[in-house]
Formats: structure tokens, sequence, C-alpha cells
């Protein structure tokens, strides 16, 4: 009786809080005043911002997952990533009316520390908890759109949660940058070319190490500012090369298996990739002749569990152990499309039939334009999950 009381305080009380922070907006930074926190700011200010901020993106998440299908909800993993959330959001509420001294910061940014590794599963888990889900049955139709709506607010909410733990962690904190040139996670001068590269290399690695081959990359540059300096803009590098990463991974596995399957020749076509800076966009195009994507596949390859490689084993499976591949759950390009959109930029995904695709990614070039884009907890999103109404208004030619 006495443990049934204590979990419902428990309940009410983090209830209390995912609406008290769940009813504010949150507030989006742009790269520019990213990069000059990072140079003038310090360490008491960086924490008097965060130890509100990072609660309302917190709880303004659990709001949404709260208008899930319920039976979403139930699935082990949810849970799961339900109570980490609850007892980060927590923890960081500890700190609402702390006095603002050295100590203070301090155990704020070890808490941070403590959060990121909490969470660095978060992805897996959640798919592992949508695959569970999938099991016991077919999802209605509007129950699909709820989940689907819901992942990339929830995904992109992680994106910029993270990135604002990593600022304060390497700018304040004892972690040290990636490179001495970095500001905190951000690269306010991110050669894009050596990116795009090091992402080929990678793959191509992967796919050596898989098809025995694998296509070469042809690159091109056009910088039509500065047309003898190489195109650089701040940004984010992991984001950037994850993005590129997962594009060549799937040009390549294209490539290979469309020339097998026509055994039209013995020489695999490259990978063409053109790099332009303009005033405004700088935009990546990738193009492959690995014979394209189906108009009937064409709309599904930004959702996710919608993959053609082989589904991964379960988190749950006792035989496995280290972390799960994200290949087969089909996050890849939804995730990708999210680290692109995080800063105003998009991901775009153009297919011929029967020839090749043409991905484009478009980032911001000014760092003033490059702003957060943020999902908000709103009555515009609770009116989303509570209608059921999303059959189509179209009918279908026979």
């Amino acid at each position: 009786m006495h443990l049934t009381r204590l979990l419902r305080t428990q309940q009410a009380s983090l209830k209390h809080l995912i609406d008290y922070y769940a009813k504010y907006p949150p507030t989006g930074l742009t790269m520019k005043k990213i990069v000059e926190f990072a140079r003038e700011g310090d360490a008491k200010q960086s924490y008097l911002f965060l130890r509100n901020e990072l609660p309302v993106r917190l709880a303004s998440m659990m709001k949404e997952m709260g208008h899930l299908p319920p039976r979403l909800l139930e699935m082990p993993s949810v849970k799961t990533v339900n109570g980490w959330y609850g007892t980060s959001l927590h923890e960081l509420d500890s700190f609402r009316h702390a006095p603002t001294t050295n100590e203070t910061v301090k155990k704020f940014t070890e808490v941070l520390q403590n959060i990121r590794k909490r969470h660095t599963t978060v992805i897996e888990t959640v798919a592992q908890g949508y695959m569970e889900f999938s099991e016991l049955g077919h999802a209605k139709e509007y129950e699909e759109s709820q989940i689907q709506y819901f992942l990339n607010r929830f995904y992109l909410s992680r994106i910029s949660i993270r990135l604002l733990i990593y600022q304060h962690t390497m700018c304040f904190g004892d972690e040290v940058p990636l490179h001495p040139t970095h500001l905190g996670f951000v690269d306010p001068s991110c050669l894009v070319e050596d990116i795009i590269k090091d992402a080929f290399e990678n793959a191509q690695f992967l796919c050596e190490g898989y098809y025995l081959q694998a296509p070469p990359l042809e690159l091109r540059r056009t910088n039509a500012i500065n047309p003898d300096e190489p195109i650089a803009i701040a940004y984010v590098p992991s984001h950037l090369y994850h993005i590129m990463f997962e594009l060549f991974k799937n040009s390549m596995r294209a490539t290979i298996e469309h020339l097998e399957s026509t055994k039209s020749s013995s020489v695999l076509p490259p990978v063409v990739v053109d790099v332009v800076k303009a005033k405004e966009d700088l935009t990546i195009r990738i193009s492959d002749r690995g014979g394209g994507i189906p108009r009937s596949k064409a709309d599904k390859i930004f959702r996710y569990m919608y993959s053609t490689a082989p589904r991964p084993v379960s988190l749950t499976d006792a035989q496995h152990s280290g972390p799960t591949p994200l290949a087969g759950f089909g996050y890849g390009l939804p995730i990708s499309r999210l680290y692109a959109r995080y800063f105003n930029g998009d991901l775009e995904i153009h297919s011929i039939d029967g020839h090749g695709t043409d991905a484009y990614i478009y980032l911001q070039a000014v760092e003033d334009h490059a702003s957060e884009w943020l999902p908000i907890c709103n009555r515009a999103a609770y009116e989303y999950y509570v209608s059921r109404k999303y059959q189509s208004d179209w009918t279908k030619r026979k």
C-alpha cells in the first residue's frame, strides 16, 4: 500500500513538471548566436539558459508522447525511454532555484554529461519499441500517422538537446572539442569537401568489405562567392558527416546491385557530387546510376521502419551484444533529413526509375539564417494527435 502511494506521488510530481515546462515554447538559436556565445560567453550564463531551456524541450516531447496510441506506450522499450526522460527532467528541475555559484555550475555540467550518456541509445530503443508495437499487428492508419508525426518531432528535439549539452560540456566542462579549431561541437569554418571525402572513404570501405568493390567518387566544386577559396560554412561537422555517409551508403549499394542485375557493364559508374556555395545557400547534389526508385516507393523512403535492408537483430535478443545498427530499421534517411532541417536546411530525393537518383542537401550559408527548427508543443500539435481523419479525399483511377 505504501509503495503504491509512493508511485502515485512520483507520477503526480512528474506530471506536474511536464505540465509546468511544456507550456513554454523553446527558445531557438541561430548558428551565429551559438558561435558568438562559444567565443564570448561564460559557464554561468550557459547554466542559467540551459537550466530552463533543456527542461522545456524534454517536457514538450514527454507531453506529446502521452498522445501516442496507448498500445505503443505500453511497449517495454517505450516505457524505458519515458523513464529516462522523466529521470532527466527531475535532475534538471533540481537546479531551478539553485544559486549561481561555481560549485553549482560544476555539478550541473556533471549532470548534463550523465544525461547525455543515459540517452545515448534513445533512437535505437524507440525503434525497438516501434518494432514491439508492430509485432502486435498492423497499426490503424491514424495511429501510423501519429507515430510518424511524433518521431520526426521527437528526434529533431533530441538532436537539439544533444547539441546544447555538447556545447556546454565542451566549452565550459572538461571535455575537449574534436578539433582545436572547433568551438564546442560546432566548426565556425567547416570545410565541406573534407567532410564529404571522409564520409565517402568510410562508406567505400564498408562497401568493399561487403561487395568486394565500390564506385569511385567524382567531386565537383563551385564557389560562386569566392571561386578560388575552399567552400566552408559554420556548421556541425558530425551532422553533415551523418547525412553524407548515409546517402553514400545508399548510392553505392544501389549502383552495384543495379549493375549486377542489368549486367550492362563491368565498370561501376561514379557517384557524382556537386558542391555549390552561393550568397544564401550551400547545395550538395549526390547523383548515382543506381537504377532509381519507382514512384510507388518514393513516398515511403522518409518513413521510419521502411527499409530494403535486412531487419537487424532485436535489442532484446540475448544473443546480441554491442550497439544495434540503424541499417534495417529504416531510420537512415528520415534522421538525415532531420539533421539537414535542424538549422533551416533540407534534404530532398529526386529519382528516375530505371536510371538513377539525385539527392539534394540544402544548408544555410549565412550564420544568421541558420536558425534552429524546433517542434512546439501547442494546440496545433495536440489537434494533430486527437484527429483521426487521415483518409484520402481523392479517388483513385482504376
